[in-house]
């Protein structure tokens, strides 16, 4: 299970595509291989209200939080971590090079004594996978 939840201050409405993020972001969790597909989710949301740094218009902000079981050990959590980051500096290069941009991601590992799921997407994925429908 992993959720990522990406945050963007409003000034880059236009400016970002949100969608490409999503999939791209998506993709490299996927390519971890430590998350199933059925278990992974992806959400973007844009702040209206923020202050970054000196409170300059022109300063814009992109944080990740990938929210994942428990588990997984250090080291495979960093590293899934470490892709999914160099997948949002990848995708957000060229709106780096543009203007004052903070990019973050940040995992957090879920107790397991207080995260409650009921899932029926695995067996969906499998069906539509075997039937040649997936997406």
């Amino acid at each position: 299970m992993a959720h990522l939840v990406i945050e963007h201050s409003a000034n880059l409405r236009g400016r970002l595509d949100v969608q490409q993020l999503i999939e791209a972001l998506h993709q490299a969790a996927l390519e971890t291989g430590i998350f199933p597909v059925g278990g992974l989710r992806t959400r973007a949301y844009e702040a209206s209200a923020y202050r970054i740094a000196d409170g300059h218009p022109d300063n814009a902000f992109v944080h990740v939080s990938v929210r994942v079981g428990h588990g997984r050990d250090l080291p495979t959590r960093r590293a899934a971590c470490e892709r999914i980051f160099a997948a949002a500096c990848h995708q957000l290069a060229s709106l780096f090079e543009a203007v004052p941009l903070a990019i973050s991601v940040e995992m957090q590992e879920l107790d397991p004594e207080l995260s409650f799921k009921r899932n029926n997407l695995h067996e969906h994925v499998k069906r539509r996978r075997e039937s040649g429908a997936a997406r």
